[in-house]
């Protein structure tokens, strides 16, 4: 890390901004900028500037928020906008299949074009996209209206989630990362949860184009946002474009993508494999592209930095179950419970509680356990509580069910906080907006796989008890099967270095 430098600015500011300034740089490297926002030098060297943590990952949260929100709630919605539209509920999963072949076409292309244009120029452009894809969703006349509007909504998308989170990385401080982290994974996990609800209370009472226009408001408060407080981080690009990866990456990704939506969905499975098979050969080819190009659009030669490797694969395999909870959970809820969308909704907001806990403990609790002990127990405590899940009947008291719920989200929010955090331990400045690409399209995938494998083995065991409407049984074999899954984490986990991600606790 560079020597701290006293800078006689700081002389200019109040007292206490001085004294606290002074004391962050002793510790941190961080330096005052002339424009009067701090700046951080990490231990690559160089700064990036950067507001409040706090305030920037707020502000990245809330565009999370408003992604995974409208994502479910969208969900509930397509019988109702079938309906209008004049055609079959089935039919209407081409909105959802639209809007992810935008992800997986631009999710890549994220990071460079941000050290290209500069983060905070794509960020706020991103969120107008969404917005603007929002709006033309909520005046669609037609279904193919919508599919058009979707995909733009999810051009936008696939920019702000990865931007947002490189931002973020380059405007706080290591000893801040976790805190900070806490507060972005929040929205990931509380929006799909949030979502049914939200979704049964607007085709209820309002309209369903209502769940894009609520979009508005909050785009244009994140617009302004984003620029009265981000600070325009960029790396220096001089590399050519990865024209030929990009279009590569998106036929595979893409079809992966909508193989796995199709997959959890009856009557889907011949396309659904087809499509994975063309995404998982046309994958092989970009390996293969990849290893020859100097500036691939997705570098796989970062899965040989070991913290980040790990952190891809063990929170994979953990985001498989984050992906099915919020489609199994209401399922179960309504189908076998027999509770109202209302009732069912309630229940399901107790995941977003136990996330809101961990936020204030989460850098406590590896300050003093570490990375690596950290996730081990985490992991193992947490598939344990998913799968409990698997054993609720209606004998148990709802309130127990509740409290379930309420450790079940703690203990996974923990996990994603402690993976997005030291994915990057290892990663210089320069190689930033190349990883956060790659972890985003990994995570974009591993969350369509759980409900894929989710809908899947629920549909498996209805078939095997010759069962219409899924029972207790089948939810249970769904869960189970799902943190199974998850459960493989922990082996990973405990490959990490014992000191791993210790600058980053402050340790």
């Amino acid at each position: 890390m560079p020597r701290p430098r006293f800078d006689p600015r700081l002389l200019l500011r109040p007292r206490r901004r001085a004294i606290a300034s002074v004391h962050a740089e002793s510790r941190d490297g961080i330096v005052p900028a002339a424009s009067g926002i701090a700046t951080t030098e990490d231990q690559h060297g160089g700064a990036s500037p950067g507001a409040n943590y706090r305030t920037v990952a707020l502000i990245v949260a809330c565009a999370m928020f408003m992604e995974n929100l409208d994502a479910t709630v969208l969900a509930t919605a397509l019988p109702t906008m079938a309906r209008d539209f004049g055609v079959r509920a089935p039919e209407m999963s081409v909105a959802l299949t639209s809007y992810l072949l935008a992800l997986a076409i631009f999710i890549p292309a994220s990071g460079t074009l941000a050290d290209r244009v500069g983060a905070k120029l794509v960020f706020r452009a991103a969120i107008a996209l969404f917005v603007l894809g929002s709006i033309a969703c909520g005046l669609s006349p037609s279904l193919s209206a919508m599919i058009v509007a979707r995909f733009a909504q999810g051009a936008g998308g696939a920019m702000m989630i990865p931007v947002g989170r490189l931002v973020l990385l380059r405007s706080v401080a290591k000893r801040d990362m976790v805190s900070a982290m806490s507060w972005l994974v929040m929205p990931a996990l509380i929006g799909p949860i949030l979502g049914p609800p939200v979704g049964g209370f607007i085709v209820t009472y309002l309209d369903w184009r209502w769940i894009f226009w609520l979009n508005l408001p909050i785009g244009v408060l994140g617009i302004a946002l984003v620029t009265w407080f981000i600070a325009d981080v960029r790396e220096p690009s001089t590399h050519p474009f990865d024209a030929r990866g990009f279009l590569i990456s998106a036929v595979a990704l893409g079809c992966f993508l909508s193989g796995f939506e199709l997959a959890s969905r009856a009557g889907g499975a011949r396309t659904a494999a087809m499509l994975i098979v063309v995404g998982a050969l046309t994958g092989w080819l970009y390996i293969l592209h990849a290893r020859r190009t100097e500036h691939p659009i997705l570098d796989v030669s970062l899965m040989r930095v070991p913290t980040f490797r790990l952190s891809v694969i063990g929170g994979s395999l953990t985001r498989i179950t984050q992906g099915a909870l919020p489609f199994l959970l209401p399922l179960m809820m309504q189908l076998a419970f027999g509770l109202s969308a209302a009732r069912s909704g309630t229940m399901t907001v107790a995941t977003a509680i136990g996330s809101f806990g961990m936020k204030g403990l989460a850098r406590r609790i590896l300050h003093r356990f570490g990375f690596r002990s950290s996730l081990i127990a985490m992991g193992l405590l947490g598939t344990g509580s998913y799968a409990v899940c698997g054993l609720f009947r209606p004998s148990w008291p709802l309130p127990a069910i509740f409290a379930v719920l309420v450790v079940s989200g703690f203990l996974i929010s923990f996990q994603f906080t402690a993976y997005n955090t030291i994915a990057y331990d290892e990663i210089g400045k320069e190689r930033m907006s190349a990883a956060t690409s790659f972890y985003s399209t990994f995570q974009q995938l591993m969350l369509s796989l759980g409900i894929c494998t989710g809908g899947a083995a629920l549909h498996l065991s209805m078939v095997a008890r010759h069962r219409v409407v899924p029972g207790f049984d089948d939810f249970s074999a769904a869960f189970w099967t799902v943190t199974a899954i998850s459960l493989l984490a922990v082996t990973v986990n405990a490959r990490f270095d014992p000191h791993a991600g210790d600058e980053l606790s402050g340790r």
